[in-house]
């Protein structure tokens, strides 16, 4: 008995067999056939969110085993979305111009929706920041800011607006896309999809920096992720991962790699450890068929 003890724990010290030690992540986690996913969340654990934008609902899934079910069922369109650290989702409604916040736990609504905007609008994605939560809206020079009280209070939409030359607006294209904070939540960063730009905004005075970018434009950007001074961009219709190294006051920055996986024009991006997840859009042309399958691809990150 005390030989198999020792064994077993030598085992341990140096590492069990793969056969023996826990199964990896799957690479493709699928989704209900139909559903035209968007926004992706990762929140407690190894739980996960997405969005429907044919109005199915939010679907609530697990990384390790791909396994999930509705958290809400139907309603919608649901876009970008992020979870805080009070276990709330908050959640873009694309052309409805609202935003949505629900327990993350339950899918119980929390509050009525955000009105943020009438037509034309398509809030399109979302950060959570540590007073703050801020929208993107694509049709519209401007974003939405939702203060958050230290006692976790929700207050009611602000709408910052910009010139349109300062984020490289154009009337009827997909504009402001897919947006992130430093941690702090002083500095936001976010693209512009037909413009192949980035630009910083000052949370406090809404003043926007472009970001002059070597080896880029990143045109068909969509959901973005900072960590530090690297930036992932997802660009949708090319089914890619753009990665920008930023200068130290993120006011530069160098595509240095691009992410390639098992996608279908993917559109927003969130990361679990060393991978990076991505949901799978497959926007189709008027005139093609649609998309009957979707689902979330693992895609190793850059060192891993």
């Amino acid at each position: 008995m005390r030989r198999l003890t020792l064994l077993f724990a030598l085992l341990l010290a140096f590492g069990l067999p793969a056969s023996a030690g826990a199964a990896a992540f799957p690479d493709r986690i699928d989704l209900p056939d139909g559903f035209a996913p968007e926004g992706i969340a990762i929140g407690r654990g190894t739980t996960f969110y997405t969005g429907s934008l044919s109005l199915q609902g939010i679907w609530r899934g697990d990384l390790r085993t791909g396994d999930g079910a509705f958290l809400v069922d139907g309603g919608g369109p649901f876009v970008g979305m992020k979870v805080d650290a009070a276990n709330r989702l908050w959640v873009a409604g694309g052309f409805a111009g609202l935003g949505y916040v629900f327990d993350a736990g339950t899918g119980e609504p929390i509050g009525e929706p955000l009105a943020l905007a009438t037509a034309p609008t398509f809030i399109n994605d979302v950060v959570v920041t540590p007073d703050a939560v801020y929208f993107t809206d694509s049709m519209r020079p401007a974003i939405y800011r939702v203060p958050i009280g230290v006692d976790g209070s929700i207050g009611a939409p602000i709408t910052i607006e910009f010139e349109e030359s300062a984020i490289g607006f154009q009337e009827g294209a997909f504009n402001l896309n897919g947006i992130d904070a430093t941690p702090d939540g002083g500095t936001l960063i976010t693209v512009n999809s037909t413009a192949g730009a980035l630009f910083l905004i000052d949370a406090a005075s809404g003043a926007v920096t472009p970001v002059e970018l070597e080896g880029g434009p990143v045109t068909a950007g969509d959901g973005i992720l900072l960590e530090g001074r690297t930036l992932y961009v997802v660009r949708n219709e090319l089914n890619l991962v753009a990665v920008v190294r930023l200068s130290p006051d993120l006011a530069n920055g160098v595509v240095v790699d691009e992410l390639t996986g098992d996608t279908d024009v993917p559109t927003t991006i969130a990361r679990f450890g060393a991978s990076l997840y991505v949901v799978n859009a497959a926007f189709r042309p008027p005139e093609a068929p649609p998309a009957t399958e979707f689902w979330v691809t693992r895609i190793a990150g850059p060192g891993s």
